[in-house]
């Protein structure tokens, strides 16, 4: 049974070749041999690479959390958001040769592309939780997949500044929350005509369904007579 420190040795060790080869150059062999854990132990860890990702993207998640600043908590939901998500990128920023192989190996294959935005969708959804906003349904997928996209433009910027103080990040941070709250409220429009439209639609549903009921309750004129046979002679 692998230990949590064997666990985090092996992550470590997959970022660290991460930072300095491409993501399709790592195998699962070559992590378990610069971590000097035997197979076995490297797959009772994480049985694919995809696994490896996914633990990175928690680890960062989780940092997010810890280091949530409550003090936030009086402040608009868009500027919670924006501090959430520049903790964000201040957790990765350890890693910034890691996440910039991941972003070039996502846009050199779109089925591993898809399969890095399933989780950076439930990673923004954490992050939504911090921010104090949550969604739910339909419309929370939809606003955690925006997010995530929206994310993925800003770390883009993030991954070409050298200036520490990040400003070109924020710049870019700052317009895609406004481009976020823009959407946010056509989307609340929509929601709000569907919502009517539904309420309408089972208004109708009901009213058919009582002018139904009250159809089969009336006499059939059609069927046989409508008035008493004359008496015989």
């Amino acid at each position: 049974m692998t230990t949590a420190k064997t666990k985090q040795k092996i992550l470590q060790t997959f970022l660290g070749l991460l930072s300095d080869h491409p993501y399709e150059d790592v195998s699962l062999p070559l992590v378990a041999e610069k971590a000097k854990v035997k197979l076995s132990d490297m797959r009772s860890s994480y049985a694919s690479k995809l696994d490896l990702v996914a633990a990175f993207a928690e680890k960062i998640d989780t940092q997010v959390l810890d280091e949530r600043d409550e003090d936030m908590e009086d402040q608009p939901p868009r500027d919670r958001l924006f501090d959430v998500l520049m903790a964000r990128i201040d957790a990765l920023a350890d890693h910034k040769e890691a996440v910039r192989s991941l972003h070039k190996a996502a846009r050199r294959d779109p089925a591993l592309a898809l399969d890095f935005n399933r989780l950076e969708t439930r990673s923004q959804k954490w992050m939504l939780i911090a921010a104090g906003i949550e969604v739910s349904g339909f419309k929370g997928g939809i606003v955690t997949q925006g997010l995530a996209v929206a994310f993925a433009r800003v770390v883009r910027v993030w991954l070409d500044e050298a200036d520490e103080g990040m400003p070109r990040t924020m710049a870019r941070l700052d317009k895609e929350l406004d481009n976020g709250t823009s959407f946010m409220k056509r989307l609340n429009r929509l929601d709000g005509f569907a919502k009517g439209l539904r309420s309408f639609l089972k208004k109708a549903s009901k009213g058919r369904r009582r002018q139904g009921r009250h159809s089969e309750d009336e006499p059939d004129h059609d069927a046989g007579y409508s008035e008493e046979e004359p008496a015989r002679a």
